[in-house]
Parts: structure tokens; sequence; C-alpha cells
């Protein structure tokens, strides 16, 4: 019994000892654990804790300013209250989206946007429901904010053109940064973020976006901000000062009226463009505040084109206006000299076609200064006959045509100078000899811009130095302004006596009684401009047509008229300005385009500073908003 006792007692003392041991390793772990917690880890885990307690945010920088030549305010910021909403944070999105509709309209096509910003972004990232409210909006939202957990107000900046549609096609909008433009940056994650879409807001989106501050604030346990620990602004966007002078903007807009058409007005010697309009334009304002699909639709079913920046992007036939090239390249191939003449009766034979000159009686006996001058179409059909379509083309591209001037504006097109080898390639024809006429007067394949045109015309005026155009004119960050660099423009070769040849065939277009731009003159002899016009059939006049009488212009349907279109400058003694306009389905250029233009030119001068003695332009004042 005894040794039963004593054997119980000892396995009991093993099991006591043996449990002892494992609560003391059990215990020593614990406390191992918790000096580790504690001591060794405890800047961890604070600075953890910190940053659940502490949020670090990125604040979006001021948006560089543009600003007209003489600092007239074209885009600036203002304040916008936006409706955010941090997904994460709320018990059911669209429940919280349901009750806010009761205190803010929310259309369907801002729900569907929420919806594909949820799916594409993290669920912490705040979220844009609606921009620009109104104060009585903000003080609904305010009022219920208790009763909407991850609903708050945001206060931004959204961008505003003063000027509306005036130069819209220049300064171009901002709008919502879509998902495939969400790379790099992480400030175009931000709620509201715009960035550059069209025109110098794209071309100088980096330099006017700016770089991003930060925040730290606290937070309480439903994310709600607390307070503000730290602010580090970032650095304001580049303020852009353009070339253009928005009082000659303004006129030049005005003057073209209700067309559908395009105007440009360059500085022969530096290439600045001081004008550049396009009708019908469009109010960016609407994109920076959010374009209902309705406006969307009525812009992109107009069928003159409003989005379009014609100046850059229309593509049409030169006419006429292209035989100052033609004229210059049959002088520089030695074929021809300027006493050249050519008998016009009203029409061309070649082979079994007739080539008609647009008077149907013809100009009789003519040589070139005559052939510009009066714009004999049968002239030049011979003068491009005996030059060649490759020696015409080559002068072509000497002036600017068939290939982007470098604008800094997104969207130029390049135009089109054919080439007997281009129609090989692309249309696997032979070129005809025909074809080549027709080249001649600026027809056929031959494709320009109105600013290609403008080009030519001031390389004519400047004595042929390869000038190229540019709208920026200083940039200003942080206080300097430095001038936007400039490039020494190349001489083009070109003979002056060559070039004195033209010059004077278009001073007689709009000074000679028998210039096709007489009526359209600048009649001040210091203010006189030169110029050439041109017309462009947007539609082949069959042979019956011919013989029982070419309809009238205004007689046609508006789709059917002509393309109107003039280039000139100013003043003739000693250029200073060149323009074109191109006026679509206007009829004949001397009626349509020459007027504007001369309207145009004449303002441009008036408006010189160093003609009237002062640095600044003839006062403009902007409409009262």
């Amino acid at each position: 019994m005894q040794k039963s006792d004593s054997g119980r007692t000892k396995l009991f003392t093993r099991r006591a000892l043996i449990m002892g041991g494992a609560q003391a390793l059990l215990l020593g772990g614990l406390a191992g654990r918790m000096y580790q917690l504690q001591v060794v880890d405890s800047d961890r885990y604070k600075m953890l804790a910190e940053e659940n307690r502490i949020n670090m945010q990125l604040l979006p920088p001021p948006r560089g300013r543009i600003y007209d030549r003489f600092g007239l305010p074209l885009a600036v910021n203002q304040l916008d209250y936006r409706l955010v909403i941090v997904p994460e944070q709320t018990h059911s999105l669209d429940e919280t989206l349901e009750s806010l509709q009761t205190l803010v309209s929310i259309d369907s096509h801002d729900r569907e946007r929420i919806a594909r910003e949820v799916k594409r972004k993290r669920s912490f990232v705040p979220i844009t429901v609606r921009e620009n409210l109104t104060w009585e909006e903000v003080s609904r939202v305010e009022v219920h904010a208790p009763d909407l957990p991850g609903v708050f107000i945001d206060v931004g900046q959204s961008r505003h053109y003063r000027y509306g549609g005036l130069a819209a096609h220049v300064i171009g909008y901002v709008g919502a940064v879509s998902e495939s433009e969400l790379k790099g940056d992480a400030v175009l994650a931000l709620p509201g973020f715009q960035i550059g879409k069209n025109g110098v807001e794209k071309a100088f989106e980096r330099a006017l976006r700016g770089k991003a501050g930060s925040r730290q604030v606290e937070v309480n346990a439903y994310g709600r901000i607390i307070r503000e620990l730290t602010r580090r602004d970032g650095q304001p966007g580049d303020d852009h000062i353009l070339t253009i002078d928005m009082g000659l903007q303004e006129y030049a807009s005005a003057r073209l009226g209700g067309e559908s058409a395009a105007a440009v007005v360059l500085d022969v010697h530096t290439g600045e463009v001081l004008a550049m309009v396009s009708v019908p334009s469009f109010d960016p304002n609407q994109f920076a505040t959010g374009l209902s699909r309705a406006a969307w639709k009525k812009l992109i079913d107009n069928p003159r084109f409003p989005l379009t920046n014609k100046v850059i992007a229309g593509q049409y036939s030169p006419g006429s206006t292209f035989k100052i090239v033609v004229a210059l390249a049959a002088l520089a191939s030695g074929e021809l000299g300027p006493g050249f003449e050519a008998f016009c009766p009203g029409y061309l034979t070649l082979g079994n076609r007739r080539f008609h000159c647009w008077r149907k009686n013809g100009h009789g006996r003519l040589a070139m200064i005559d052939g510009l001058a009066r714009s004999c179409d049968v002239y030049f059909y011979e003068v491009a006959r005996r030059v060649g379509v490759d020696r015409i083309a080559a002068m072509a591209r000497r002036f600017g045509f068939g290939e982007p001037l470098g604008l800094e504006l997104p969207g130029e097109r390049a135009g089109l100078v054919p080439t007997r080898d281009w129609k090989l390639a692309t249309h696997g024809e032979s070129w005809q000899k025909g074809e080549t006429l027709i080249i001649g007067i600026g027809q056929g394949f031959l494709l320009s811009t109105p600013l290609q045109l403008a080009v030519m015309a001031a390389r004519v005026a400047n004595g042929g130095v390869a000038v190229r155009p540019t709208l920026v004119r200083e940039i200003q960050r942080g206080g300097d302004r430095a001038r936007a660099p400039r490039e020494a423009f190349p001489s083009m070769a070109l003979s002056p006596a060559h070039l004195a040849v033209v010059q004077a065939g278009m001073k007689r277009v709009t000074n000679h009684p028998r210039g096709t731009a007489f009526r359209a003159r600048i009649e001040e002899p210091e203010l006189a401009m030169a110029g050439k016009t041109g017309s462009v059939q947007v539609r082949r006049i069959s042979k019956r047509e011919r013989e029982t009488g070419v309809i009238k212009n205004e007689d046609k349907p508006w789709e059917e008229r002509d393309h109107a279109l003039f280039v000139g400058y100013a003043p003739v003694g000693a250029p200073r300005y060149a323009v074109a306009v191109v006026v679509e389905h206007g009829g004949g250029g001397s009626k349509a385009a020459a007027p504007v233009a001369r309207d145009i030119l004449r303002e441009v001068q008036l408006r010189d500073p160093a003609r009237r003695g002062r640095g600044q332009s003839v006062a403009f004042r902007p409409r009262e908003s």
C-alpha cells in the first residue's frame, strides 16, 4: 500500500514538474513576445499606428495660366466645389448615391461613370460625383453630412476660358483624365483632376500642369479629417504668353461671321501668329465643366465641323493662290522668263480635251505679271505644261507645302503635293499630262491648309526667308519671364528678281483696275496690300452645263458652291503682315474672301504698336462677365 502511494506521489510530482515547466516556457515566451512588441519593435508599431491615424495626401498644383501677347487672360483658374465619395467608407455605395440624389442632381451618365471608376480604382481612392456645385447644393450636402459617411465636399480649381469660343481652337480645353492617360504622375488619379485635351492646353500639358504638393492630415476611426498637420504646396504650372492679339482675334472672328471659314495672320519676319480663327467655334468651358451627351452630339453632328481647327487641319485645294508657286517654279527652272507670253482664247486644248479659263471669252495675250494679276488659267496651264509637275512640286515644298509646319498645336495636317512617283505608288497609275495642267491652277490632287497658304504669302513678302509660324511668345515660371526660343530662319535661295516679278503681280491684283481683287483694295496708300485670289470648284462642270450656261454660285446649294480663298500681305512698301482666308463654299475669292482679308490686314496695321508710337495695342475692352 505504501509502495502504491509512493508511486502515485512520484508520478504526480513528475507531471506537476512537466506542467510547471510548460507553463514557465509559455509565460517566458509570452514575456519575450511582449518584450519584442513593446521594446524591440515599439518604433515600428508606433509608426504603423501613426500611419493609420495620419494620412498623406497629394495636392493638385494650380494650373499655369494662358495670356494673349498684351497680357489679357485667356485661360485662368477659378474655385470649384466638388462632391466626392470614398467607396470603402460607405455602407452601400448605391444607397449613398440614392440619398445624394435627393440633394443634388445625379444623372444616369454620372452613375455610369462612377460605376466605371469604382471598378478601376482602389476602394480608398476618392471619386468625384459632381463638379461645379452651386452654393445651395454645397449647403444641402453639408447639412446632411453626418448621415452620409464617405461623402465630403472638396474645394479645388477648375479651368475658365474668359472669351469662350473666340480662341477655342488655339487655346484648346481641359477634360477628365481617361484610363489610358493614367500613367506616370500620381496626381492624375486625384478626383476632379483635368488635363489638356486640345490646343495649347494639350501641347504644353506638362509645363502647364506643374508639380503636385502634399499635406499630412489626422483622421479619426471613420476616416474623417480632424486637422491638417503639415502642408507643402506644389509648384504652379508655367504661365504661357501667346503671340495672339485677342483684339485682332475678335475682329477677325466677327468679320468671318457665321460662315464655315478660316483666317490666319502672321508676322512675316518672326512667324508670330497674331490671329487664328476657325468658324464655327465652340465653348471650351463646356468641356471644363462637363459636356452633356446631347451637347456633344450636337457638336459632332454639325456639318460645318466646329471642333476642327480649319487653319491647321482643314485641307483645301489652294486654287489660283498656288499660281504664285507655279510662277516661281517656272522662273527658277530657266525655261521661262517674266516676259513669256501666252494667248488665252478662253480655253486650252490638250488632245481631245479642253481646259477652260474662268473667263469664258479669255484674256487675250498676256505675260507673267498680268497672268497673276488677272489670274488667267490658260496662261498657267501653258506654264505648268512647260515646267512639269515635279519642278512645281519641288518649289511647293520649299514654300512649306506637303509637310506640317511645326506649329505648337496638335492635329496639324500636312496637305499633299503630288508627283509622278506619288501617283504611281499610291494609285498604281501613270501621271497624265492633263493632271499637270490642273496642278498649274492649284487643283487636282493638290491639298493645302490655310496656315500653309499664309506661310507662302509671308515668305514671298519677306524676300524669300523660310519663316515658320509660332504661337508662344513668352513662358513665365515662378515670376521669371523668358522669351520662347526662336530659330534662325534660313534663306530659300530664291532670286530677288524672280520674287520681284511675283510681288509685282500680287500688287497689281489689288491695286490695278484689271486686278481680280481691285474692288477689295485698301484705299489708304500707306496701308495698301498685295495679294492673290483663288476659287476652287468642289464639283466638275459638265460639257452640257457649259453649253447651256454655268450656274452661278449663289444659285447652287451651299455644299456645291466653290471655296473662296485669298492670300496677301501689307503694307506693300515694307511688308510686315501676311494673311490667308478660306471661306468654304463662299463662291468667288474676290467677292467672299478678299474683302475679309482686306479688313483684317487694315485692322492689324492700325493696331500696330510701332505705327501708333506706343508699346501696346489699341485698347481692347473684354466683354463684361
